[in-house]
């Protein structure tokens, strides 16, 4: 399917994956969107055009090779300097209270605020570990200097939905990168923040979340929301 139409704009439910990522963005108010676009970008282009039918300011970021989570990031900066802004994948439902997530992050005054989950597999796909505070004292395999210290630990896994502080790329230097533009978040930038002892915060999260990576999840998530288990406060308001 993928090979006519880019994953994004693949159907779930009626509607394009991408748009339950918009929808709950718009739901609290949040209408200034950046697209990283790289594989089939133009037919994205050319279904959301510049947002308005949606009620959304839509700008592309182009990719022209695949540069990863960070490096991707990395290459919108210039759209992304004017304060704190959410980064979120167009292959995920989630019903996220996203008022609540960016009332934590200013009360914590982090520079990241990674939503997290709950998972009983956390430790297969990689744990991270939160203290009692929220602050995330472990990172797939990295430890926070004051991780010793911190208490008893919670595992959760990552969402792959941020809020982040501009001040995160002072973390994406290159001295450490063979390829200075691409390079993964969350093997790189995090764990670099981390062991300098820089705050990152976690938000646990409870309700409705759904990988669509592959067409088994696509299929599960149709199921859970033609018969009402998928509950998404974003398209009921």
């Amino acid at each position: 399917m993928t090979e006519r139409l880019p994953k994004a704009l693949v159907p779930v439910g009626g509607r394009p994956m991408i748009e339950y990522s918009l929808l709950l963005l718009r739901h609290y108010g949040i209408t200034e969107i950046i697209i990283n676009v790289q594989y089939l970008g133009a037919k994205i282009r050319e279904h959301l055009l510049d947002g308005k039918k949606l009620g959304l300011k839509i700008t592309y970021s182009e990719e022209k090779e695949l540069l990863d989570t960070g490096g991707g990031l990395l290459q919108a900066r210039p759209f992304l300097a004017d304060g704190a802004f959410i980064v979120i994948n167009s292959d995920v439902i989630i019903d996220l209270p996203l008022t609540e997530l960016i009332e934590q992050h200013q009360e914590r005054g982090g520079i990241a605020t990674l939503v997290l989950r709950p998972d009983p597999q956390a430790d297969l796909y990689g744990a991270i570990e939160t203290s009692a505070d929220l602050r995330i004292q472990r990172f797939l395999g990295h430890k926070a200097p004051q991780s010793e210290s911190a208490g008893s630990l919670t595992k959760y896994m990552f969402t792959g939905v941020q809020l982040l502080e501009p001040k995160i790329f002072d973390y994406m230097g290159t001295e450490s990168r063979s390829d200075p533009a691409k390079f993964s978040i969350t093997k790189v930038t995090y764990p670099r923040m981390l062991t300098r002892g820089e705050k990152l915060y976690g938000f646990p999260f409870h309700a409705y979340w759904q990988d669509l990576g592959t067409p088994e999840r696509i299929q599960e998530a149709e199921k859970k929301l033609a018969d009402g288990k998928a509950r998404l406060r974003y398209l009921s308001s």
